[in-house]
């Protein structure tokens, strides 16, 4: 690699990362009664981002493949703050800014594979927690092999029905791994979804599987088109990889994580453990639900303070209900959470469904 390539990749990626994350910060505290000091709060890494990348040179050709990531990922997160910038100018509202928030899993998508050749990218996507244990970070300095890292099948954007799988690079197929199927939001999709997910899989072992709704959401009414394509995914899931059949947790987001409750209590669901976030729930669901499924199911709730589409009383009624019907809930209430996904619930998920 030339002198002149690593001064422009050393210039750029810090503060690539530093917007990745204020992005992640952004998502994760919007809501929108503090949409101001939410953006307060994260100050203008998109400035420093756009002076970094306006100064890269020319690259010699054979350094085609990594400038395009780079570039990709600056493009990305720069677009999901022009589309941010433009909510706070006055322009447009929170579908607006929802819809520039698609722009941060593109960005993780395109700089991901950089993850085995620099290691402050591979720093950045291991949670907080884990970015100094070391007996991790040798594991993944072994690299991908062909069955591990990210698959995509048939989930192209505007694709419906697919699903993603992300792989730990430390993947042995001589003892069974948890499993996580993560569940996307209304008019979501999976690849998008996967990097919700991705730090904690990837830092505490765990095979994440991110399906795609057959609709333009979940069948949280009429023909259940999703849980057959869901077990036709695990089906292909469980032929590939060593999934251990007692860890199998099915969680989403919102609409995803009242499909949880949909498909995850029928008495034939192969799932071990489910956890709604930020979902709705009807207590009819309680009353129809398989009674024998429930009786000490694992159930864990997370729901946030400040929901303002599914309001806070609705999780804490549904955790009275699915208690008093014989579940094993936990319930976690979030004080600052919005209707938002709170990526730092994943690690208690992943050490509640390990049994710790």
């Amino acid at each position: 690699m030339t002198e002149a390539v690593v001064d422009d990749i050393v210039a750029v990626l810090p503060p690539l990362l530093n917007a990745l994350e204020a992005l992640g910060y952004f998502a994760r505290h919007l809501h929108p009664p503090a949409f101001g000091s939410v953006m307060n709060a994260i100050g203008a890494p998109d400035d420093t981002l756009r002076s970094a990348q306006a100064t890269i040179g020319g690259w010699p050709e054979q350094f085609a493949e990594l400038r395009e990531r780079l570039d990709r990922a600056c493009n990305e997160t720069l677009a999901a703050f022009a589309g941010i910038r433009d909510v706070e100018r006055g322009n447009g509202d929170l579908v607006a800014v929802f819809r520039a928030l698609r722009h941060l899993p593109r960005a993780q998508e395109a700089l991901y594979p950089l993850s085995a050749q620099f290691p402050p990218v591979s720093n950045f996507f291991l949670n907080a927690a884990n970015r100094d244990n070391e007996a991790l970070l040798a594991r993944l300095e072994v690299g991908a092999s062909e069955h591990t890292g990210i698959f995509h099948d048939h989930n192209e954007l505007g694709s419906r029905g697919g699903f993603s799988v992300y792989v730990p690079e430390y993947y042995t197929a001589d003892r069974t791994w948890p499993l996580v199927v993560a569940l996307h939001g209304g008019s979501g999709n999976g690849r998008g979804f996967l990097w919700s997910w991705l730090r904690d899989a990837r830092s505490l072992g765990a095979i994440l599987v991110a399906p795609t709704a057959t609709g333009q959401t979940w069948a949280l009414m009429g023909d259940d088109t999703d849980t057959p394509n869901l077990m036709r995914i695990l089906e292909a899931v469980r032929s590939r990889w060593s999934v251990d059949a007692s860890r199998m947790l099915l969680t989403g987001m919102s609409d995803g994580g009242t499909f949880c409750y949909v498909s995850g209590l029928d008495g034939t669901s192969p799932f071990t453990h489910l956890a709604p976030v930020s979902a709705t729930f009807h207590p009819l669901m309680a009353e129809v639900a398989d009674a024998a499924r429930l009786q000490g199911l694992p159930v864990f709730i997370t729901h946030g303070r400040l929901d303002w589409m599914f309001p806070v009383q609705t999780a804490r009624q549904t955790q009275a209900a699915l208690a008093a019907a014989g579940a094993d809930v936990t319930y976690r209430e979030i004080d600052d959470l919005s209707h938002t996904y709170p990526r730092e619930i994943n690690a208690e998920l992943l050490a509640w469904l390990n049994g710790a």
